[in-house]
């Protein structure tokens, strides 16, 4: 069975090309969200295996979302990507409780699975 996704990210032509690209991987891709409140409540709702979530949102920044993903009662993985390279962010991609992160010029299945199995 493939890990189900939701794809968090404020612009929708990344989400759309993340979920063409993942799906091909055989990733079952449940959800899109564009902020971090509706993040929340999309993986609340759908119980996402994974959650691939731009560290740059319009309302909450991914590290705040991935904390309150863990408060899920079925808490998914989490994967940080961000257009900015991860030494920008300093000590917050390991101190976060995201499996990792991908910089979204190298966004891939294969990454992915490297990160999360």
């Amino acid at each position: 069975m493939p890990k189900s996704v939701l794809i968090v990210d404020d612009h929708p032509g990344f989400r759309a090309s993340a979920r063409r690209m993942l799906e091909a991987s055989g990733y079952a891709v449940v959800g899109e969200a564009g902020d971090g409140e509706a993040a929340v409540a999309a993986a609340g709702e759908l119980s996402p295996d994974l959650v691939l979530l731009d560290v740059q949102l319009p309302d909450l920044d991914g590290f705040e979302v991935a904390a309150r993903l863990q408060g899920l009662e079925r808490a998914p993985d989490v994967v940080l990507t961000s257009s900015r390279d991860r030494a920008d962010f300093g000590d917050a991609v390991s101190e976060s409780p995201a499996r990792g992160f991908i910089a979204k010029a190298e966004l891939s299945g294969q990454a992915l699975a490297e990160l999360v199995g």
